[in-house]
């Protein structure tokens, strides 16, 4: 049992591995140990995960809660660490009204294209209580030569085209009327919910969403025996391209030891790429939780009144919490993260 005098420190999480048809053994790059042979697609790596229930077509149905992996709350669960350490762990941040955590954080490792697909618009979402909104961000970490992510659909074409272009279920037919984005590593970017898209292979990417797992997919690039939503899709595609602009308006801090990039602000979270030197030290001055996803190098967290120092390495994930004492990040090796943080009001639409 947790205690109120348990100090509170950095958490990190034991990964939740998802098989997939269109998944690989790319993480084993970053450091991990994947579940299964060399024949079990591991497509996704839930790094932070607090739903109530999951799509049975997506996170396999039932909950799905991250256990922490470290220092004297391992083997509790994030939502019950939440519950005991409250403002300690998360500050004025808001849970959703179900009361779990406001993101779920993962890696996907594509390698064959998923399926063209579109999440639950937030007028969908408010009428459809099985229904949550999904807005995610992909940070691009490994791309193979060539690869490409789909990002809305083409201007001018009416949803009447777009569902003869389905019912015919080709790659010649589809493809042509969404939008191919080449991308490279340390790109970044955002799809708000109601944006038809799909990740396409030979990508690693880092995921920041709303905790929602409520995917339609309309077209599955031949694959077979996997349930498509059509009408259910076609009530929530906004056509056209993804509305971005505002969302990714870039910002660029330098220092001599850091440099702090914006790459999404949205009114769930926002996302910046940190640097800092080996040998850097620096206050952790938050007073809100943030959740890191390391990407290069390593380093430790340390703090006044007796709480565990935490080290951290690329492929891990962090949740800092907002009542650190002190705190302090030294790096031991020139080192890069992605860092989430959240709006000060988060909107109703949350799960």
């Amino acid at each position: 049992m947790t205690s109120n005098s348990t100090a509170v420190y950095p958490l990190k999480f034991k990964p939740i591995y998802k098989e997939k048809v269109w998944g690989g053994r790319t993480l084993t790059r970053i450091g991990r140990s994947l579940p299964g042979d060399q024949t079990a697609k591991i497509g996704e790596s839930w790094e932070l995960a607090d739903l109530s229930s999951t799509s049975q077509s997506g996170g396999g149905g039932g909950q799905e809660r991250s256990v922490i992996a470290n220092g004297p709350l391992a083997g509790q669960t994030l939502h019950q660490a939440m519950a005991a350490l409250g403002q300690r762990l998360l500050g004025n941040l808001k849970t959703t009204p179900t009361g779990n955590f406001p993101l779920l954080v993962k890696y996907l490792d594509a390698r064959e294209h998923l399926s063209v697909q579109v999440h639950p618009s937030p007028a969908y979402a408010a009428s459809h209580p099985e229904a949550h909104l999904k807005s995610e961000a992909w940070y691009i970490v490994e791309a193979d030569p060539g690869a490409a992510i789909y990002k809305g659909i083409q201007p001018g074409v009416t949803p009447q085209q777009f569902r003869q272009a389905l019912a015919a279920n080709t790659v010649e037919a589809v493809e042509p009327l969404m939008i191919k984005v080449p991308v490279k590593p340390g790109d970044c970017h955002y799809l708000p919910s109601g944006t038809c898209h799909a990740l396409g292979a030979g990508l690693l990417v880092a995921e920041v969403q709303t905790p929602s797992d409520t995917t339609f997919r309309v077209f599955d690039w031949g694959r077979q025996g996997r349930e498509l939503h059509v009408e259910q899709a076609m009530a929530n595609i906004d056509f056209g391209p993804a509305q971005t602009g505002k969302y990714e308006k870039r910002s660029h801090i330098a220092g001599h030891f850091t440099t702090v990039s914006r790459l999404v602000t949205c009114d769930f979270f926002r996302i910046e790429k940190i640097r800092m030197s080996e040998s850097y030290e620096q206050e952790i001055p938050y007073h809100e939780p943030a959740v890191w996803m390391v990407l290069q190098g390593k380093g430790q967290i340390t703090q006044t009144g007796g709480a565990p120092a935490v080290d951290f390495a690329r492929g891990e994930t962090l949740l800092v919490p907002a009542g650190m004492q002190d705190a302090r990040v030294k790096l031991l090796e020139d080192t890069v993260w992605l860092e989430a943080t959240f709006p000060q009001a988060l909107p109703a639409q949350i799960a």
